[in-house]
């Protein structure tokens, strides 16, 4: 679905899009209504893939209903993430089929303006979105529906929705109460349709094909298909796209070309930096939406594999140092509870650890969890769970 043409096309070629589809689903959108898409959208089932899987088609529905105007399009490629870089190769094998996933959303929710928000470290990718814009600009296939690219200034909050849209509005990304949400009260006040690039350059072959046909294409509870990134101790590290419901140790075997010579497997850091670590135990769960609750969470997509060299103590010291350094300080919960679980792995890989260190990590998890203004303190909590839960003897060695 969304790698069709990669490595098929010139990325930088209008004319090599063209030639494989490029706009056709677009075309033949204009000629049915907005409503078809909707429609087409909705019945896919397409979840949105960034990480939260909230329904694509329910959130453009919300966004369509609303009676003022103007509507915004963003698209959110801030891909700041740790271990991921599928938006990346998006853009960079077929960056038109995003542009018109987008303009398929502004034609089915009423919006005539897009913006790409794209981490400032893109600047590859946002050359070539640019040169993208401008090609169908100039050759009538956007319509009336302008796309800018906007460069973010490297901060992680900014893939949090709200806190993109006051950056984008030139404040500091810092996220917003919700509700209003974005669907209401987005960007400059004005309802907002908010996507992952995942979930838009999926647009174009459901709009071209149909909400069934994508259906079709997962036997699992998930329809349609998603981007995957295998990482770490694998034979073949890299991306690639399936349905829903692969065990973890499919996804190692099948497509990472199973583990180095020598290496044995000790646990593997899944979804992304806020995801879960999982034990030899878990290999065989069904990775879903759902499956972050049995302890394997699919998050953005992403398998980072370690082995018997790498302790789960200092990995988790390493994600908590990154939470810590990413946090906004909007609140108190997120910038001193990172602050204080770092600090207190620092001690517990220096040898100095105590015994009520591990209650306090727990306590420290809770607060996060709970306390926390948005999702990224929120879900601190999780990779640090998951290690007490499943790693206990490695944590007690260090006390």
């Amino acid at each position: 679905v969304m790698l069709a043409r990669a490595g098929k096309i010139d990325p930088d070629s209008l004319e090599s899009a063209l030639e494989h589809g490029a706009y056709a689903a677009l075309a033949r959108a204009r000629i049915a209504s907005p409503e078809a898409v909707l429609a087409a959208v909705e019945a896919s089932g397409l979840t949105g893939r960034g990480g939260a899987g909230f329904p694509v088609g329910r959130k453009w529905r919300m966004v369509a209903q609303e009676a003022r105007s103007p509507k915004y399009v963003v698209c959110n490629a801030d891909e700041s993430e740790p271990l991921i870089f599928k938006d990346r190769v998006l853009i960079d094998t077929d960056p038109h089929q995003l542009l018109e996933g987008m303009a398929l959303a502004g034609y089915a929710v009423g919006a005539d303006e897009g913006y790409i928000y794209i981490r400032g470290e893109y600047v590859r990718q946002a050359e070539r979105l640019e040169r993208a814009i401008r090609q169908a600009a100039e050759r009538g296939l956007l319509g009336d529906f302008h796309i800018h690219v906007h460069r973010g200034a490297g901060a992680y909050i900014c893939g949090e929705e709200t806190a993109l849209l006051e950056s984008l509005e030139g404040k500091r990304g810092e996220p917003r109460i919700r509700p209003p949400y974005p669907t209401t009260f987005g960007y400059r006040g004005q309802p907002t349709l908010v996507n992952n690039v995942e979930s838009f350059a999926a647009i174009p072959a459901i709009v071209q094909h149909g909400g069934e046909w994508y259906r079709a294409l997962s036997t699992a509870a998930i329809p349609g298909t998603k981007l995957y990134l295998i990482l770490g101790c694998v034979n073949r590290p890299g991306l690639f796209e399936a349905a829903f419901g692969l065990t973890l140790r499919q996804v190692i075997e099948a497509f990472g070309g199973g583990l180095r010579p020598g290496s044995t497997f000790q646990f593997a850091l899944t979804g992304g930096a806020a995801g879960t670590l999982v034990p030899p135990a878990l290999l065989d769960v069904p990775i879903d939406y759902a499956s972050a609750a049995k302890g394997v969470a699919l998050g953005a997509g992403a398998f980072l594999i370690c082995d018997q060299s790498v302790s789960p103590v200092a990995f988790l010291r390493e994600l908590l140092w990154f939470f810590e350094q990413e946090s906004c300080g909007k609140c108190t919960p997120c910038r001193v509870g990172t602050h204080a679980a770092r600090a207190l792995l620092d001690r517990l890989i220096a040898g100095e650890g105590r015994p009520a260190d591990l209650a306090e990590l727990a306590a420290l998890a809770d607060v996060l969890q709970y306390a926390s203004f948005c999702g990224l303190g929120q879900s601190v909590a999780i990779p640090l769970k998951s290690a007490l839960n499943h790693f206990a003897p490695a944590f007690a060695e260090a006390i």
